[in-house]
């Protein structure tokens, strides 16, 4: 199944015009309209495959996770899971936490970095920010979701989890066959992941897709 992506958002500037914000704009020589005409758009089209791994990255501020979320409302309720939309429960082990057997279950917390008996028998709510993030992970893999999706892709995980983790993703995608689309800003896991596509996010608003398959690019 392929499925095609086509997002126009902009941002327009929605600011009350308060006496700082006024002084401000004279000091740049700016009027009202001005302002709202400097928005930046952001443009993307693409194809998704099962288990295609979509990276969006780019500088701070140039729209990623906007562009996420379009690409998010895109997709059907039942088709689709966002990790930071997954509750962390206080009442439950991580182990029974993740849908499956007990095997299953180790498998897919190990598949998010999850390792430790002392984090598998900890509560969701108790753990620290990484292990929160890893833990989402682990529920969206067990979830049966056709597409997850996940913003600041590892951002907060040492590198070498987020290594590991990336790779493990790319495994996932392909044995499974489903998809990811997620947004980060970080280079480095690139070699692990192994996105079959990447949506470049610059700050004028451009928006660059580059296909691994270079057979796919239009």
């Amino acid at each position: 199944m392929i499925r095609t992506f086509k997002v126009e958002k902009s941002f327009g500037w929605q600011g009350e015009v308060t006496k700082k914000v006024a002084a401000v704009m004279r000091m740049f020589g700016l009027d009202l309209s001005r302002l709202k005409k400097s928005e930046p758009i952001v443009k993307c089209r693409f194809e998704l495959r099962q288990g295609d791994v979509c990276y969006i990255t780019g500088a701070s501020g140039a729209g990623k996770s906007a562009l996420l979320k379009e690409l998010y409302n895109a997709v059907a309720e039942d088709e689709k899971i966002e990790l930071a939309d997954i509750a962390l429960p206080e009442d439950g082990t991580l182990v029974d936490c993740i849908n499956g057997d007990l095997l299953d279950s180790l498998r897919t917390l190990s598949k998010a970095g999850l390792n430790d008996v002392f984090c598998i028998l900890n509560q969701p709510a108790k753990l620290s920010e990484g292990q929160k993030y890893r833990f989402r992970l682990a529920k969206a893999l067990a979830s049966g979701k056709k597409i997850i999706f996940a913003d600041e892709f590892c951002s907060n995980l040492d590198r070498i989890t987020a290594a590991v983790i990336a790779y493990n993703i790319r495994e996932f995608a392909n044995r499974y066959q489903v998809s990811f689309i997620l947004a980060g800003s970080h280079d480095d896991i690139l070699a692990d992941l192994q996105p079959d596509m990447m949506v470049i996010n610059y700050l004028a608003g451009q928006t660059r897709v580059i296909y691994r398959d270079i057979r796919r690019q239009p």
